[in-house]
Parts: C-alpha cells; structure tokens; sequence
C-alpha cells in the first residue's frame, strides 16, 4: 500500500515536470524578436514584451533546461538551455569587471549594473548545470571567473561569509537590499544560502580543493551563524560580523535550507559534518511542520518570533517543502515527514497548478483564494517547482529502492 502510493507520488511529480512545467516556458516564453525569454507574463499569457529581464530569472530557467537535459537527455532541453547560455553570455556577463549584471532591458541593453552577489550564485549555479550538460571549456572559464571574483571581492575575511552587494566595479555598495522588501544589511541568509547551494554544484563539476575548502567554512558559518538553535529558523539579515538584525521567520527558507545544508554536507564527504548537519536539519522540518504547516497542507509564507503569521502561501515555498519533508523521512522513516510531504503536492494540484494555461500560479489566500499575481515575473521562474519534481522523483526512486533491497 505504501509503495503503490509512493509510486503514484513519483508518477505524478514527473507528469508535472514534463507535461506541464517545462512545456509552459518551452510553449510560451521564448522571445524570437529580441532573443532570450519573456519575462512578464499575466496569469491569461499576455505577454508584456518590454519588461526588464533579470540574471537571475535567466540562470534559473539555464540550470531547470540544463538540469532536465541532464536527467532525461532530451535534446530540445539542452537546446532551451543553450538559449540561455547564450543570452547571459552576450547580455548579462560584464566583460569589463567581471561577474552577471543585476538586469538589462528588452533589448539586452544594461539597466543595472550593479553585482547583486546573490545574481553571482545563480549565475554559478545554471552555469555549473549547463557545464555538467555540455561541457563547454568557455562554461567553466566563466564560472572559475566568477568564484575568483566572489572570494576577492565580496567575501568577508574577518567574520567569513558574503556581502550582498557591490557597485559593478567590485567596491562594495552601501544599498545592499535584494529587493524593496529586504533590509539594507550588509549580510543575509538568502545570498550566503545560495551561495552554499551554488558552490555545492560547482563542486559537482569542477573537483577544486580550494572551493571544497571554501565550501566547507562557508557550511560551518552558516550552522553557527544563521541557524538559531533555540528556534530552529533561519535568521534573515546581519551586520558583518553576523548580530542577527530583525527576528523575522521565512518558512520557505528554513525547509529549503534543511534540505540544502544536507546537499552540501554529502557532497563534502564529511562525516563529522554530515551527523552534525543531519540533526539541524531534522529539527528545522520538524519545526515547519509543527509552525509554518496549516491544515489543509499548505506553508504559510512567514511570520516572527512574536506568533505574528503571514497567511498567504506562495509557490515556491510548497515546493521546498515537497523536497524538504521528504528528505526529512529519508533520514528519519517518521511517516509523518512523508504525509507531510504528500500533504503540501495535493495542496500544491489543488490550489496551484493552473490546469488551464499551465504552470503554477504565484500566490492564494489564506482560502485558497488565488491573488493576481503574474505567471512569470522578476522572481517568477521554473526553477522551484521544476526542482521540486525532480528532487521528489529522484528520492522516491532511492526508497523505492531500499524497500526492494530489505
């Protein structure tokens, strides 16, 4: 019974990925006029062709086509992929200092130039995929470029970690804020959790004993650092040397973090590291279960140390949790990290999936309610939910397999 349901699981998650997601961007988001994607499209696919484009949206939808050419070795995937290769490479990479503006516009002209250190670490991350996927020698000089210029610029040699932002000449900015929501701190969890996530799969590709040793601090950093162990959350934004400056919870960060911080401690091949990794990440599932979980399975966006809750639920948090209950069971085989997992994807087909124009929408209500946010946006990319369904097969495939070995 359980292993037909797990079945089912994996069947559903890949008929996500192949039948809906990646043919909506494939479908309806490639620019033949100006090059590239679109990146503002309504929820009715009306296209806004004149919307400024972002790195980071472009590296997202590079590592999501990258990553499913990677798994499936569709040649059409590779083909999107190399699309946005090609657009980074010719519109996003500064030749002159180095590194990935922040965002052109329609036509690929700079908009702003400034080095986002979190655009960086997508950068790395669809740049490293799409090395993996086609091997260019040109992929790995860009991506060994951009290493060399996060560590000399923008990491922090006293405290460690990463600044989040410098001017487009590597001085560092004194406006720092990702977005208009963000504080203006010198640190964040966001950029040095993604700059975790990127690293991890530049290692994959590229065996560098001085980017495994980077890694490996950068691991140790962030569990002493970021993690609070009294709560079991991510604490969001810092001064230099890493006073935590608000008391904010993002729950979709701390399941995506609990499963990230796991990646990375495999593939250090540590097992001091990993033991230790392993119990933070247990405790940081459980406490979004027990927190950040309603009853109908949906992750609520956020909330404080106050009990104060944000009620709406966005995409991307779901799908994190997807991969981080179930990486939670995996470790511990407590079914309730399974239903758990279960219980957020049939949230996930009931309240977003959008059967009629494809993808997922952005946001409901506390009702389920869907808000009116844009299909594709800034933020809005395939990289969540496409990894969400290949993470979740992946792993189902792995305990599948334990089940027939015992």
């Amino acid at each position: 019974m359980l292993d037909e349901k797990l079945r089912q699981y994996q069947r559903e998650v890949e008929r996500e990925v192949l039948g809906n997601i990646l043919p909506f961007w494939i479908n309806n988001a490639i620019d033949n006029e100006n090059g590239g994607f679109y990146t503002h499209i309504s929820n009715d696919l009306t296209v806004h062709k004149d919307a400024p484009r972002g790195s980071v949206l472009f590296s997202r939808i590079l590592w999501t086509f990258a990553r499913a050419y990677n798994i499936y070795r569709n040649p059409l995937y590779l083909l999107i992929a190399k699309r946005a290769a090609q657009y980074l490479e010719n519109h996003f990479i500064d030749e002159e200092f180095g590194g990935v503006y922040w965002s052109v516009d329609y036509k690929g002209c700079p908009i702003e130039c400034k080095k986002q250190i979190y655009a960086q670490a997508f950068a790395i991350y669809g740049l490293s995929e799409y090395y993996a996927a086609a091997g260019y020698q040109k992929t790995l000089n860009q991506l060994q470029e951009i290493f060399q210029h996060l560590e000399q610029f923008a990491y922090d040699g006293v405290y460690k970690g990463f600044y989040d932002a410098c001017h487009r000449d590597w001085s560092l900015d004194q406006d720092m804020r990702l977005s208009a929501k963000d504080l203006n701190s010198r640190k964040s969890m966001n950029t040095n959790l993604h700059i975790l996530e990127a690293y991890s799969n530049l290692l994959r590709v590229w065996p560098n004993s001085v980017l495994k040793d980077k890694l490996r601090e950068l691991t140790h950093t962030l569990m002493e650092n970021v993690i609070d162990k009294r709560t079991n959350h991510l604490k969001l934004y810092f001064d230099d040397n890493w006073r935590t400056l608000n008391d904010h919870i993002s729950y979709g960060h701390d399941i995506e973090g609990s499963w990230l911080l796991l990646e990375t401690a495999r593939e250090l091949q540590d097992p001091v590291i990993l033991e230790k990794v392993k119990e933070v990440s247990i405790k940081m599932a459980r406490t979004v279960y027990q927190e950040g979980m309603d009853s109908q399975g949906g992750i609520i966006n956020d909330g404080n140390n106050g009990g104060d809750t944000g009620f709406d639920r966005e995409w991307w948090p779901q799908a994190e949790a997807m991969v981080g209950f179930l990486n939670a069971y995996q470790i511990t085989e407590e079914e309730i990290f399974l239903d758990a997992s279960l219980k957020v994807w049939n949230f996930v087909k009931n309240y977003f999936i959008d059967n009629e124009h494809g993808e997922w929408f952005h946001s409901v209500d506390k009702n389920g309610k869907i808000i009116n946010c844009d299909k594709v946006e800034f933020w809005k990319c395939p990289y969540h939910n496409s990894r969400a369904c290949f993470e979740v097969k992946k792993r189902l495939e792995s305990i599948l397999a334990q089940k027939l070995l015992h």
